[in-house]
């Protein structure tokens, strides 16, 4: 990766660690673990730790906690993430009345800001079904410009000051007079509202989001970015901060069009690995922009394609032609099908194993069918997937059912199906949409709210540590083995197990001998692992608090 730095290269010390459970393909029942030069040089039994405990330059005592790879999220919005951390969250916000409030509050103690920013807004369950108009947000914030985006950051409200700084927002599509604002309306509004975050604000929401990451035991950090969500300052000040200081690492994305070598040379110039992440095919199903073949249940339209079979195919083949990955943002089963469609032209073009060597990866991912997922194995697509979206919106109830009905909504995010078809899998949450929590993300995998599309334990873990280094093109972290890098997490948890398959996938089994590493317990309603430290290339970049 080119990710690294002096303050962030591997530690040069040589470091053991015993007394715990190590989740290490290498040995099911490890209780140990050397790391020297900030690489695993060891895993074995703590009967044979003790010929290394003279030889080291430290020896952390693990008091039976358990180790494991530290978690990659593959999908993450950094710098919104940290201004939701820091700034105004309505996320938990129970209706209109009380989102203004918080919209009151938030404004009265930021009397500085030159834009006012916010996030998280949802009024599936606010009992008035509606977002706060332009009049009632004009008033909660005296006049003053505010950038309210929803929970699936696919639309927003905002004040009229705001649109006030973008001449011709009017005419954009996706403007509406007094309403939420979508597509190239929203896109407009939210660069205007960025270019108000100055550096160092910029810079201060970008630690507090590594930070947050760090304590939940996240190592790497996919931040996927783009001339319509961040800007290129944003991106490559991001980067560049990642490289001078401690912290998960980062891993860039950029989401525009490549057309040729040069632009492809342009893509690499800002530090990205790939012309890929939110290069937006549609929109989000809560936004109603998602494009669908069929009508919404709730809305009398399909949607709205952002690219067409013949753009993606130009974007895949430059890319591949220049050794960059692509990918893109599809929600909608329309907007998966003219993926596919791109993408297979592009393969009968240069030829499919040059397509499939470059591993390109598809966000989200939610609307496939049993075509779709074949072709994605056909064409090695990575399906980058975000498992909080069902345990948020599945369901019978849920806001899924809603926009497109039970029947449709029960075919979404079916994990089962592209394991099965040899799919590479990669979680992420993409925070701020939901947040960094990946041992809930493990168990919502898990535990889907439509039981067919439920995947062992043991898979939803892979995915989301594994799973995310190799949709980088990494093939030898994100797992406890000699010779990968020391990219670890240390849990207090409970009772370790192994799930057993079978049609329920929710069985397990704690018997030793199995020969497989056990995982905690992830049951629903119970307690999650707490996160006590995570290392990075052998260096802690997080401790629990009194630990």
């Amino acid at each position: 990766m080119n990710d690294r730095s002096p303050l962030q290269a591997d530690d040069d010390r040589t470091v053991l660690l015993r007394g715990g459970t190590v989740h290490s393909p290498a040995d099911p029942f490890a209780t140990a673990m050397v790391v020297e030069h900030g690489r695993v040089a060891w895993v074995g039994s703590e009967g044979a730790a003790d010929a290394f405990a003279d030889g080291v330059d430290e020896v952390v005592r693990l008091g039976g906690a358990l180790v494991t790879p530290a978690f990659t999220d593959a999908h993450v919005h950094l710098t919104a993430t940290g201004l939701a951390l820091t700034g105004l969250d309505l996320s938990g916000a129970r209706g209109l009345t009380e989102a203004l409030d918080l919209v009151r509050a938030h404004a009265a103690a930021r009397p500085g800001d030159r834009v006012l920013l916010g996030h998280g807004w949802d009024t599936a369950s606010w009992p008035e079904g509606r977002p706060p108009s332009r009049a009632e947000l004009d008033a909660a914030t005296g006049g003053r410009p505010l950038y309210l985006s929803r929970v699936d950051a696919h639309s927003a409200v905002v004040t009229s000051a705001l649109l006030d700084r973008v001449p011709g927002v009017g005419a954009l599509a996706g403007f509406r007079a007094d309403g939420p604002l979508t597509g190239d309306a929203h896109h407009a509004v939210r660069r205007a509202a960025l270019a108000a975050v100055t550096p160092g604000s910029r810079a201060d929401a970008q630690r507090a989001a590594r930070a947050h990451a760090a304590s939940r035991g996240i190592g790497s950090l996919h931040e996927c970015a783009g001339p319509d969500i961040s800007g290129e300052d944003d991106f490559t000040a991001l980067l560049a901060l990642a490289a001078a200081e401690p912290g998960p690492r980062v891993v860039g994305y950029w989401a525009e069009p490549v057309a040729n070598a040069k632009d492809a040379e342009r893509i690499r110039s800002l530090g990205a690995v790939g012309a890929a992440g939110d290069l937006f095919a549609d929109g989000s199903l809560g936004s109603h922009t998602a494009h669908l073949h069929e009508p919404y249940a709730d809305a009398p339209h399909t949607g709205a394609a952002q690219l067409d079979a013949a753009e993606v195919a130009a974007h895949v083949a430059a890319c591949t032609e220049a050794g960059l990955q692509a990918g893109f943002h599809a929600i909608g089963d329309a907007a998966l099908s003219t993926v596919v469609t791109g993408v297979r032209a592009a393969a009968a073009k240069l030829g499919p194993d040059r397509v499939r060597a470059a591993r390109h990866r598809v966000e989200h991912a939610e609307m496939l069918t049993p075509e779709t997922v074949a072709a994605f194995a056909e064409l090695a697509l990575t399906a980058s997937v975000q498992p909080a979206f069902d345990a948020a919106w599945g369901g019978e109830d849920g806001m899924y059912a809603r926009r497109l009905g039970a029947g449709r909504a029960r075919t979404l995010n079916p994990y089962a199906a592209l394991l099965r078809a040899g799919v590479p899998l990669a979680f992420g949450s993409d925070s701020p949409v939901t947040p960094f929590d990946p041992w809930g993300t493990v168990r919502a995998a898990a535990f889907h709210r439509t039981p067919e599309h439920r995947i062992t334990v043991r898979g939803a873990f892979t995915a989301h540590t594994r799973g995310g280094w190799r949709a980088a093109g990494h093939d030898d972290a994100g797992v406890l083995v000699p010779g990968a890098p020391a990219d670890y997490a240390v849990w207090e948890s409970g009772d370790l197990v192994v799930q057993t398959p079978d049609e329920r996938v929710a069985a397990w089994s704690t018997d030793p001998r199995s020969g497989t590493p056990g995982l905690p317990e992830l049951l629903p309603g119970g307690p999650l692992p707490v996160c006590l430290r995570t290392v990075v290339g052998g260096r802690t970049v997080y401790t629990r608090p009194n630990e």
